[in-house]
């Protein structure tokens, strides 16, 4: 998977992964992935929330420890 754009949101609590990721997505060519770090808990269910409002694609989530990794292809 080629990733076009990686974001660290780590440390940060709700809502500030989702709004660095919209910013990063507004930059960004329709179809480019988008990853982004994140150690806030609910960032996964704020991202599945986020894709199904902007019509971006949530690729994949990971849960690695207390890290989460959310890739987003640009609609």
């Amino acid at each position: 998977m080629h990733i076009d754009k990686e974001i660290d949101t780590r440390g940060l609590n709700c809502p500030l992964p989702i709004l660095k990721a919209k910013k990063a997505l507004a930059d960004m060519q329709s179809g480019q992935l988008l990853k982004v770090l994140a150690t806030d808990a609910g960032s996964v269910r704020d991202f599945q929330a986020f894709a199904k409002q902007t019509g971006n694609e949530l690729l994949e989530q990971q849960t690695v420890g207390a890290e989460f990794t959310h890739v987003m292809r640009r609609r």
